[in-house]
Parts: C-alpha cells; structure tokens; sequence
C-alpha cells in the first residue's frame, strides 16, 4: 500500500483541530472520533504533537505512560495510523479479528529494523472498530 505524501509541512503551523479540520475534511469525523476514543479512561492513551526535522513534518505520537503505541500521520484528505511489532507478535496479530486486507499489508509490508509496521489509513469511522482491536492487543505488550 503506497501512502500520500504527509501534509503538516511547515515547521511555524502547530496542527490545531482548525488546521486539523481543513486538511482532513471529509475524514475528520473519523480522527476526532478515534482520538475521543483512546483518551478514554479505558485506554487512556495520550496524544504529542510535534515537528520532526528528519520528515519534515508533524507527528502525532500516541503514549501510555512512556510506551509508544502508535503514530499518527496527515496526508491528503485522510490520516494514517502506524503501529510496529516484531515478528514474535505475528501469530497474535493473525488471530486478531481485523479486516483481511489490513493484515496482508502487515504480512507484505517492510522491516525498519526488525521492526514492520502495521498501517491503517482512515477516510471514515467504520475503520476504527479494527484499530481499536490493534490498540488494545498493543496495550497488552511489555
């Protein structure tokens, strides 16, 4: 799967919900639903927002405590979630009950390291059933 190029380029423009609002247009509902969601005290995952020199651009890392869950990405009018395991959590994720194509993607993607990443990207809000799946078996990891 080939991701647009990020947006949230310019290093002086902090992604407020305004800016937020504008870029992602049609698929906002889905990120402020997904970010309500894993801020809840079931989750309680904290969302940081910050400029990367080495991209580029602003992303958002998404934390319990000091663990990394996932990464959160601005494209052109949608936004992708990115999580990485290493193949020890291969079985698991197979097992997990997500959509079909999520999990090829997972299976075909690249290493950075011996980490490869499991990437969602999200246009509406159907798709955060199978997130919060990924999120949830995330949390259960040391």
């Amino acid at each position: 799967m080939e991701l647009e190029p990020l947006l949230l380029k310019d290093p002086e423009v902090f992604p407020t919900e305004g800016v937020l609002k504008e870029v992602l247009a049609e698929s906002w509902p889905a990120y402020d639903e997904l970010l309500k969601e894993v801020q809840l005290p079931g989750y309680g995952l904290t969302p940081y927002w910050n400029y990367y020199k080495d991209g580029k651009a602003w992303l958002c890392k998404v934390s319990f405590k000091k663990k990394t869950v996932f990464w959160l990405s601005v494209r052109e009018k949608y936004f992708s979630t990115t999580f990485y395991f290493t193949d020890k959590n291969n079985a698991a994720i197979s097992g997990l009950d997500i959509g079909k194509a999520i999990k090829d993607d997972f299976f075909s993607g690249k290493y950075f390291g011996k980490l490869r990443a499991l990437t969602i990207t999200f246009r509406e809000k159907e798709q955060i059933k199978d997130f919060l799946a990924i999120v949830s078996y995330k949390m259960t990891l040391k």
